[in-house]
């Protein structure tokens, strides 16, 4: 049984809601599955005044745990067409591990969230994957057997590097149907592949 994990960090709560999607799916192809969330780093002013989520269900993670798991899934909104800065600071933090190449030959993969239909949902998934892929993982996206991010029929997330949600410039759009289907699949292909490296 592969072990996955499931690290994010969401603001509003749009990139939780797709956590809580990849991890479903990740546990459906019978993997074990935590999701655990990276430290706010943001003044405590600066949370309050933006109205950041502050209730979350999942834990804080410490970068110790990750050789842990077999694979690593990360979400995290854009800044800028990266990834957000508490997320970054957080893989700052993984020198050490690198350095013994701890995180060498497992499985990676990375799911974002924007404002707008181009606001950056490839070049932050591309942010979080060249990470990965420094660390030594094997990145697995979301493939186009999911043909539902190929719909005009509507305004959707979705990219053959990972998964994403679309949030509008008021954040008052959460994840549709689609996005969350995604993002469960592109969890249940991880766990998959995921099993057949652990052996």
């Amino acid at each position: 049984m592969a072990k996955v994990l499931v690290l994010y960090y969401s603001s509003y709560g749009h990139i939780e809601t797709m956590a809580k999607a990849v991890a479903d799916g990740a546990a459906s192809a019978g993997a074990s599955v935590e999701i655990k969330r990276v430290p706010e780093t943001a003044p405590q002013e600066v949370v309050e005044a933006a109205g950041f989520k502050t209730d979350h269900p999942y834990p804080v993670c410490t970068v110790d745990e990750l050789p842990n798991y077999d694979a690593i899934v990360i979400g995290a909104p854009t800044r800028y067409g990266n990834m957000c800065s508490q997320m970054q600071s957080f893989w700052d933090q993984t020198g050490p591990l690198w350095a013994k190449g701890a995180l060498v030959g497992k499985v990676g993969g990375a799911f974002t969230s924007t404002a707008t239909q181009h606001g950056g949902n490839e070049t932050t998934l591309f942010s979080i994957i060249k990470v990965l892929l420094h660390q030594g993982l094997m990145v697995v996206g979301l493939p186009y057997a999911h043909a539902g991010m190929m719909t005009m029929d509507e305004i959707v997330g979705g990219s053959p590097y990972g998964a994403t949600t679309i949030a509008k410039g008021d954040g008052s759009r959460m994840p549709s149907q689609i996005e969350l289907d995604g993002a469960s699949f592109q969890g249940k292909h991880i766990a998959q592949i995921a099993a057949k490296v652990a052996g």
